[in-house]
């Protein structure tokens, strides 16, 4: 069998040496070898944020998720509060996360494919002198959308407030510029623009607000960014037993996107293949989600009217292609994304492009 190519927002196509470095021979997670690896990576991923000497990373086994739960389940103490600007299904999960630890929130909803106002944004966090941290998403998934970060960055800084954003599906895909951004605190994962697995994920953070955690604010036991930092600092290690054959590959990708293609050079090459994929579906009859304010990675389109979404997704699998259906009301509106994360070029965009002509053309008849 072929072969298929994941045009999905995650997990995404890898090298072949990121692949091939799962087979490297079995080390302990408490060695010298494993230490120096941790240590290597962790830099690779400040570099990644575009971090400074003032902030230091941890990884987290698991998906993104357990990065975000990580950090918000860590850095609140009595009478903190947390405001969350959300506008998508990822700013929701979030959301549930908050409730689930019971932190006080102050809420900044706005629809989904919104761009959050930013009047709205200001006035609410003038208004909360209680928050402490504010909450959002760089690359809200669902709709493909780039939130106002470097904006919303600047409020938090004139207002005083931590700013912890999600950029899961933004790292590697998006400069995220921590420093420049005001980003006290940021999440992301390796299966998604940095084309590694799924379950590496990894928390880059301002070393100053790391060192002011104590153990009794931090509400879980294994995701505790306590405990992640102190074991990184005083033994170059994690707290529990980590996902040690996933070190590996998150390493090399890192490399891969950092020294071999270069940041600037994934990012150019994402945005070029984005553009491909939205002129030739745009030519094919489809109408884009969005006319602004897109991802470098990920489109979300509404198939012609009688086409249904489900069956062509499965006529696209079955010729090698793996898309998602749109989240929530988007999938009955007949909506799905593509993506162009991780080792998907310009020829790959074109010849995937034939194929989705062929079987609309199909499809339609």
């Amino acid at each position: 069998m072929a072969m298929t190519k994941l045009f999905s927002p995650g997990p995404v196509m890898v090298k072949d040496n990121v692949r091939h470095s799962l087979l490297h021979y079995d080390i302990c997670h408490r060695s010298k070898e494993f230490e120096a690896l941790f240590v290597d990576t962790q830099a690779k991923i400040l570099r990644l944020f575009e971090a400074d000497d003032s902030y230091d990373s941890v990884i987290v086994s698991g998906s993104g998720t357990s990065a975000n739960e990580t950090i918000l389940s860590s850095l609140f103490r009595a009478g903190d509060a947390v405001m969350l600007i959300r506008n998508g299904m990822f700013g929701e999960r979030l959301l549930e996360i908050i409730n689930k630890y019971q932190i006080p929130l102050v809420d900044c909803p706005f629809d989904w494919a919104t761009y959050p106002d930013l009047g709205v944004v200001e006035n609410m966090m003038a208004a909360h002198p209680e928050v402490t941290v504010v909450a959002m998403v760089f690359h809200e998934t669902c709709t493909g959308m780039i939130n106002p970060v470097p904006q919303v960055g600047a409020l938090c800084k004139k207002y005083g407030k931590l700013f912890s954003v999600d950029c899961v599906s933004a790292a590697a895909g998006e400069h995220i510029r921590v420093v420049d951004n005001n980003i006290a605190i940021a999440a992301s994962v390796g299966g998604k623009c940095l084309g590694a697995f799924p379950g590496s994920a990894y928390i880059c953070a301002r070393k100053e607000l790391l060192r002011s955690l104590t153990a009794d604010q931090c509400k879980n036991v294994y995701l505790s960014l306590y405990k992640h930092y102190q074991s990184s600092i005083t033994s170059h290690q994690t707290p529990n037993t980590p996902n040690v054959n996933l070190f590996w590959p998150l390493n090399v990708a890192l490399t891969n996107a950092l020294d071999d293609e270069t940041l600037d050079g994934r990012i150019a090459r994402y945005q070029r293949c984005a553009a491909i994929i939205r002129e030739g579906l745009t030519a094919m009859g489809c109408r884009l989600l969005l006319d602004s304010h897109m991802s470098n990675t990920v489109t979300s389109v509404f198939l012609p009217a009688g086409v249904d979404a489900n069956t062509f997704l499965k006529e696209m699998e079955k010729r090698g292609y793996t898309f998602y259906i749109g989240k929530g009301d988007y999938a009955k509106q007949g909506m799905i994304q593509v993506a162009n994360m991780g080792e998907i070029y310009e020829q790959d965009c074109r010849n995937m492009l034939e194929v989705f002509s062929a079987v609309l053309k199909q499809m339609k008849q």
